[in-house]
Parts: C-alpha cells; sequence; structure tokens
C-alpha cells in the first residue's frame, strides 16, 4: 500500500533547556556521589519519562522535605522553591543541592532587590505553578500579589499604587503577559520592571519557531507533559498562531490518529522539558504512516550552558 506524503515541520529550537538539562545532571552527579536513595523534592522537572528514568537509577521524589530523612540528601527541583524549604534542611542538619534554573533564581533576587527598595511585587503567573510558589515563598506572606489575567489586574489591592513592582513565571506566553504588562502599567504608571525580561530565552524561543510554523501546518503537535507549563503555553501559541489543531502529547503513544485523517503537513515540537528520544518516537509514528518529508524551521540557535553546583563538582 503507497503512503500519503507528508510534509513534517520540526521546530528549532525544541525539547530540553539549559535549565532542565542541568538539573538532570544534578540529579545523576548526586546519585553518582553519594549513591542511592537521593531525595528530590516536586518532580525534578515536569516531564513522567524524564522522572521515571531518575527514580529506576534511585532517585526518590516527594512533594515535601518532611518526607526525607535526614541522612541523606536532598535536591530541590528546578522550578525553585520557598525561603522556607532551605532554611528547614539548614535547620535539619541536610546535604542539600539547589538545582533551580538560574534563570529562575535571577527572578528570586530581583524580588529580594524590590523588596529591599520598599516596593510591592505583583507576580504574573499560575497559581499553584511550583514555580510561581517558590517565587512568592521568596518574600514574607502578602508582600507578593498574584495575577493571572488583565482582569485580576483591575482588583488587585495594593499597598501604596506609587511602591510596585513587577515579576513573571519565565514559562508564560509571551503575548498574554504582553496583555497582563499593559494593564498593569496603565492602572499602576509608577510600577517597576524587571530590567530585563523574566520570561526565558528558551520559552521565547520555543514560541517563536511554533508562530513561525504553525500558518504551514494543518495540524501540530507538542510532545510535553500536562503539567508541564511551557509544553501548555506551546499549544495555545500554535492555535493562536494558525493552526487548526493543535495537541499535546506525551509520546507517540497518545497521537490521536483520526483525528490527523487527511494532513498533508504537520509541525512537531516539545516543551522545554520533553527529551529529544520522545520527539524521535513521535516522528517515527508518522514516518511508519506517511512518505514523510522533513523540513526544518529554525529561528534561533541556543547555545548556552549553566554549571552545576560546586558540591557536585568536588570529588567526594
Amino acid at each position: 500500500m503507497t503512503k500519503s506524503p507528508l510534509t513534517l515541520y520540526l521546530a528549532a529550537p525544541r525539547g530540553f533547556c539549559a535549565g532542565v538539562d542541568r538539573a538532570i545532571k544534578i540529579v545523576e552527579m548526586a546519585l553518582d556521589k553519594w549513591g542511592a536513595p537521593v531525595f528530590v523534592r516536586h518532580e525534578i522537572v515536569h516531564n513522567k519519562f524524564v522522572v521515571d528514568g531518575l527514580r529506576d537509577k534511585g532517585a526518590v521524589f516527594v512533594e515535601e522535605l518532611s518526607e526525607c530523612p535526614d541522612d541523606r540528601p536532598v535536591i530541590f527541583s528546578a522550578h525553585g522553591v520557598p525561603k522556607s524549604v532551605p532554611n528547614a534542611a539548614q535547620a535539619r542538619n541536610m546535604v542539600y543541592v539547589d538545582a533551580t534554573c538560574p534563570l529562575v533564581s535571577k527572578v528570586h533576587i530581583e524580588a529580594q532587590r524590590h523588596a529591599d527598595a520598599g516596593l510591592q511585587m505583583i507576580m504574573i503567573g499560575h497559581e499553584g505553578h511550583p514555580e510561581t510558589v517558590g517565587t512568592m515563598g521568596q518574600l514574607p506572606e502578602g508582600e507578593v500579589l498574584l495575577v493571572e489575567t488583565p482582569a485580576d489586574v483591575a482588583r488587585v489591592a495594593v499597598r501604596d499604587p506609587a511602591k510596585l513592582a513587577y515579576v513573571t513565571q519565565t514559562t508564560l506566553s509571551v503575548d498574554d503577559t504582553a496583555d497582563i504588562v499593559a494593564a498593569l502599567q496603565a492602572r499602576f504608571p509608577a510600577i517597576v520592571g524587571p530590567h530585563k525580561e523574566d520570561i526565558c530565552y528558551a520559552t521565547t524561543n520555543r514560541q517563536e519557531a511554533v508562530k513561525a510554523m504553525a500558518p504551514k501546518c494543518d495540524a501540530m503537535l507538542v510532545v510535553g507533559a500536562p503539567n508541564s507549563s511551557n509544553s501548555r503555553r506551546l499549544v495555545e501559541v500554535g492555535a493562536r498562531a494558525g493552526c487548526a489543531y493543535a495537541q499535546l502529547v506525551q509520546r507517540a503513544d497518545d497521537i490521536d490518529w483520526r483525528a490527523l485523517d487527511g494532513i498533508k503537513s504537520i509541525g512537531i515540537t516539545a516543551g522545554a522539558s520533553a527529551p529529544e528520544v520522545l520527539i524521535d518516537e513521535v516522528i517515527n509514528a508518522f514516518e511508519t504512516r506517511f512518505d514523510v518529508t522533513r523540513e526544518l524551521v529554525e529561528t534561533a540557535q541556543e547555545n548556552v550552558e549553566f554549571k552545576v553546583p560546586r558540591v557536585l563538582r568536588e570529588t567526594a
């Protein structure tokens, strides 16, 4: 049976970013240095395949520090943690390694700097997301107010409209965030913004590649986990950029082939915590069913690398 022709547009950049790469490396190096088990507070990155792979090597994933024994190392996830978490680890004399992405740490430092200058913080982010919880937890209760939409901006009750600053979650939609920032600036003209954009380079680059790819595609798949903020934003960006069918899949088994019946072109990208092996698996699934012609849609090149903490670079 002859296969139908299909143009497969592959977004670049896609998949792992430097912060995710570093976080996974931290868990692997901790296991090499201290042996199993090593405890990890929250999923190190939001991807089941990655987490399961590290669990097989001896990582134990927990939600709270209280679930960890005093005598085993604990790693804090790439999303960052409230200040109370390392403080509690220190109080228990625990060995801990902070795998917070350096670009998230930058937002933490920024929030503290603004607070030290007497400014109340507004955070643009998703309620309950670990990165938002971690950033808001850098300052005392009530010092950081959360907004998720322009409508929230109209309702937020601030201490002094003349003494405000804002930060954002690093994995948001660039366009959605711009609308919220505009609403903040309209209501609070004196509000101070980040010195440099908080939304990280990897999130921005992946969204730009999707915007370039989406108008060419009958359908688009984003390889990523349902609890991955940046992956879900890619689906939204693809739909908004003109792709009639944009869906999130964790791996090839999740593809709804009936929904793709009759397509002539497909776009494929992946969230920042999705490994290349899962992207290859999805591509192979299409090559099994179609006569595929691949086209790369590259909008940026990334060569960012973050060092792992010194404690892991030192030999035992």
